[in-house]
């Protein structure tokens, strides 16, 4: 089996009056972005898209929804949206809050020791809880999928009805937890910088029988040939 996760294109985190938004959409540069991600996923010539694509899940945020349209066109695919998907929750007064605020309050998190990082910043999710949503709807659904962990979660079991290739269109933050996880790294609370994807980039993760069962393999991580070096953002 294999599971390419794409992260949405480039959003418009801020209004023209430089306030935050805690759901944008894409600016025209995301759309671009989405496009030829959707172009790539559909070249079945080389990896990350070396073969059709069965299902296709889309984390309910606009910036997702967005960036899997042309994926869905192209690909002939429904969308299948999944609210564990979602990426880490803002606090709901961001929403309108200027952005050098909310900036800073990201700061002030990175700066705390590793254990308070954790807690996340006030009034929004805690990391520990986004790790835990994210992880435990990963193995739900891939269970659905007839994917499921060994008895000591070293190793997976892919069963006979499990499909071929899966996309996931997320975020950065669900997709590097994604693939913590699959690689059996140990947690911590900011994967974002341990497994790095620009905007519309995509990563490819593919089960290798082991031992009787399967072994996730990263073959690619961040994947932006597909976007013209002056379109690469992150």
């Amino acid at each position: 089996m294999e599971l390419i996760l794409v992260r949405h294109g480039q959003p418009a985190w801020t209004t023209p009056e430089g306030m935050g938004r805690n759901d944008p959409g894409l600016t025209d540069l995301g759309h671009a972005q989405a496009a030829a991600a959707a172009g790539r996923l559909a070249d079945h010539g080389d990896e990350p898209a070396p073969g059709p694509v069965d299902r296709l899940f889309v984390s309910p945020a606009v910036r997702a929804v967005e960036t899997a349209a042309p994926i869905s066109s192209t690909l002939g695919l429904p969308v299948e949206v999944r609210e564990w998907m979602w990426e880490l929750r803002n606090p709901d007064d961001w929403e309108g809050a200027p952005i050098d605020q909310i900036e800073q309050a990201f700061v002030e998190l990175r700066g705390r020791p590793l254990a308070d990082i954790w807690d996340g910043v006030p009034g929004g999710e805690p990391l520990r809880d986004f790790h835990d949503r994210i992880i435990g709807g990963l193995h739900g659904e891939l269970a659905g999928l007839d994917v499921k962990p060994t008895d000591d979660h070293r190793l997976w079991h892919v069963g006979p009805d499990a499909p071929e290739r899966v996309v996931m269109v997320a975020h950065g933050g669900t997709n590097s937890t994604i693939v913590a996880h699959l690689l059996g790294v140990q947690p911590e609370p900011w994967e974002w910088d341990r497994f790095t994807m620009g905007h519309a980039s995509v990563a490819l993760l593919r089960t290798v029988p082991l031992a009787g069962a399967n072994l996730w393999s990263l073959r690619a991580l961040g994947d932006a040939n597909h976007l013209p070096l002056d379109d690469r953002t992150v």
